[in-house]
């Protein structure tokens, strides 16, 4: 099992094991992901066992939680989703692991789990989507510095209620 773990509003980002404590009392430092990081705003996990992360610069980045050179370094970053234009507050994964992204610029987009290219852009608030997560049956909901939460349809993206 693997914890994330948020320093302040550092930037940098680090994945630690289940038995971190280990890494504390013994006085070395926790193995990192390896890459551009930005300034981490949120991270989610998907079913197909990739870690993503929201950052302030606009970007939502892909990350394999597996070693590629050292033990210090546990995870690599894969690709990097670009797309909106302002920070990203929140990321949400649904079960067949299409990624929702949630930004100060008022949308949500939706990507692909299976290769990362955007599907569509869910509009209609008029503040900062702040918060995201999808229900069991796949529809999405989110909520905004507007004071309202929507709900959409995970299928086809169609706002349902709000």
């Amino acid at each position: 099992r693997w914890h994330g773990l948020c320093q302040g509003v550092a930037v940098k980002r680090q994945l630690w094991e289940s038995r971190w404590e280990e890494y504390v009392a013994g006085g070395r430092e926790a193995p990192m992901f390896d890459g551009d990081c930005g300034d981490v705003a949120c991270l989610a996990t998907g079913p197909n066992g990739l870690v993503y992360s929201g950052s302030m610069d606009a970007m939502v980045r892909v990350w394999s939680p597996r070693a590629r050179y050292t033990q210090q370094i546990c995870g690599y970053q894969i690709e990097t989703l670009k797309g909106h234009t302002e920070g990203v507050h929140c990321l949400a994964v649904a079960a067949d692991g299409t990624l929702y992204s949630g930004s100060a610029d008022r949308t949500i987009r939706v990507w692909s789990g299976e290769n990362g290219s955007h599907l569509r852009t869910l509009t209609g608030h008029t503040g900062k989507v702040f918060a995201l997560a999808v229900g069991a049956n796949g529809d999405v909901f989110s909520g905004s510095s507007d004071s309202t939460v929507r709900m959409w349809s995970g299928r086809d993206g169609t706002h349902l209620h709000t």
